[in-house]
């Protein structure tokens, strides 16, 4: 029988494409949506069918439904979040979980004590060669990681194309969470950072509005993160002019260094000691439940353990908690400890 699936929360762009991606899935069936925008209702009704609801509370009395998608403001979702758990309904929410490090405790406390899955979603958890390298930093192919370094850049929200609604919130600190570009794009390196180094000792940032006067959130942001024997780093802009350096990773090892060639399509590079210069390494294809977020998200349902690192709840509540750190440091202008103190 096919899991019926609920969205709640339609105003974050990614939306689209991840309830695409469920929908051409035979194991569930996309049965309605929640969200305040009369606009986004619509497009869900004729793109996917189904009923829709402005509440997500009057969805949740009426329809029957076995797990949520979650894709509203970084707030907002944390609150569906738990309203669905405590339903007991699984969970599948967009990065970078929450808008603040109690939420995410909060949604963590929420999904354990009703017995659901909560799984976070980040798009570059699907790129094959991002999985790849993982499991190679993982296995020691490099030695022992000590820096991770990963830049997320574009011209902006609006100059990427996103809608109004997104940007609503995306503008707007109380919705995304105490910033603007750190909470939206520092997420990915201290996800990364956190999966291949684990928690650092401690958390440094610089952010700033450089070049958009039109919004009062930071348009760029740096998170430096110290471990005892590494370090690592989370870039974001929303004014770089240019893809040439907008979705960089690179994993440092005490034996060689891998560099992920970003988004649909990218490479893998390893560079030794004998290989300075770096070489193309093969990339298998995805196992099945690492194909995209439905198919890892039913994966879970199921009772799937081996969970791609970078959506396993425990591991997004500590990058939580450095993007927590790092909206402190800055605002503060000093070098923050973890764990924080809330």
């Amino acid at each position: 029988m096919a899991i019926r699936i609920a969205a709640l929360g339609l105003s974050h762009d990614h939306v689209w494409s991840n309830l695409d991606s469920l929908a051409v899935n035979r194991d569930a069936e996309i049965v309605a949506a929640a969200d305040t925008h009369e606009s986004l209702r619509v497009r869900f009704a004729e793109r996917f069918g189904g009923v829709t609801f402005v509440r997500a509370e009057n969805l949740l009395d009426e329809v029957d439904v076995d797990a949520a998608y979650i894709f509203s403001s970084n707030a907002e979702g944390a609150e569906l979040a738990i309203l669905a758990a405590e339903r007991g309904l699984h969970v599948l929410v967009e990065k970078p979980m929450a808008a603040t490090l109690a939420q995410a405790d909060a949604m963590l406390a929420a999904a354990r004590d009703n017995d659901v899955r909560l799984v976070v979603n980040w798009p570059f958890a699907w790129w094959p060669q991002m999985q790849h390298a993982i499991r190679l930093a993982q296995d020691g192919t490099i030695g022992r990681v000590w820096n991770v370094k990963y830049r997320a850049a574009h011209a902006g929200p609006k100059e990427l194309g996103c809608s109004d609604e997104f940007c609503e919130w995306l503008f707007d600190p109380q919705l995304n969470g105490g910033g603007g570009a750190l909470m939206d794009y520092c997420c990915y390196g201290a996800c990364l950072a956190r999966v291949l180094l684990g928690v650092p000792t401690s958390v440094t940032s610089l952010l700033g509005n450089f070049c958009k006067d039109s919004i009062s959130v930071e348009d760029n942001a740096f998170i430096a993160m110290k471990y005892p024997q590494g370090m690592a780093t989370a870039e974001a802009s929303w004014t770089q002019i240019g893809k040439l350096t907008s979705y960089t990773t690179a994993i440092y090892g005490t034996e060689g260094t891998l560099v992920v060639e970003p988004r649909d399509g990218g490479g893998l590079l390893l560079a030794t000691e004998s290989d300075a210069e770096g070489s193309h390494v093969d990339v298998p294809e995805s196992a099945s439940h690492l194909t995209d977020s439905a198919a890892h998200f039913l994966h879970a349902i199921e009772g799937g353990n081996d969970l791609m690192p970078f959506c396993d709840v425990e591991v997004c509540r500590d990058a939580q908690e450095i993007l927590e750190a790092g909206l402190i440091a800055a605002r503060d202008g000093r070098e923050v400890g973890l764990p924080v103190q809330l």
